[in-house]
């Protein structure tokens, strides 16, 4: 994986000089097109099969999320929901238009991490 240097001040201490820190070089993108492609050829289903899959996937984590519940996909990880609020001196006063920041959560399987630890980094432009 490609990285490349950035300056930035810490914004706890703006005082302090800035530092380089390393951040990932975007190496372009891959298509659901191509992620069917692949798997495809990694077993004896039909492109199309392995595109409705994955449209079906892309159809149900959805309708989980939005009914409270964590989407457990195996190897892959964890997907929740995640938000903010103001916060009240009295719950009588809380609304839901307090809560905003509306977001989903990925948390990676512990397999997907692994898979990760032999990550090789090299300087990109």
């Amino acid at each position: 994986m490609k990285y490349r240097l950035i300056k930035r001040k810490n914004p706890q201490d703006w005082q302090s000089p800035a530092k380089w820190f390393a951040t990932p070089v975007n190496d372009g993108k891959v298509t659901q097109q191509d992620v069917s492609a692949d798997i495809v050829n990694l077993s004896s289903l039909a492109r199309g099969d392995v595109g409705n899959v994955i449209n079906s996937v892309i159809d149900t984590v959805p309708k989980y999320l939005v009914m409270g519940k964590s989407v457990n996909l195996g190897e892959l990880g964890t997907f929740r929901v995640s938000f903010t609020s103001a916060g009240v001196e009295d719950p009588k006063d809380f609304n839901v238009d307090k809560i905003s920041g509306v977001r989903v959560v990925f948390t990676p399987s512990t397999e997907l991490r692994k898979k990760l630890d032999g990550i090789r980094f090299e300087k990109g432009e």
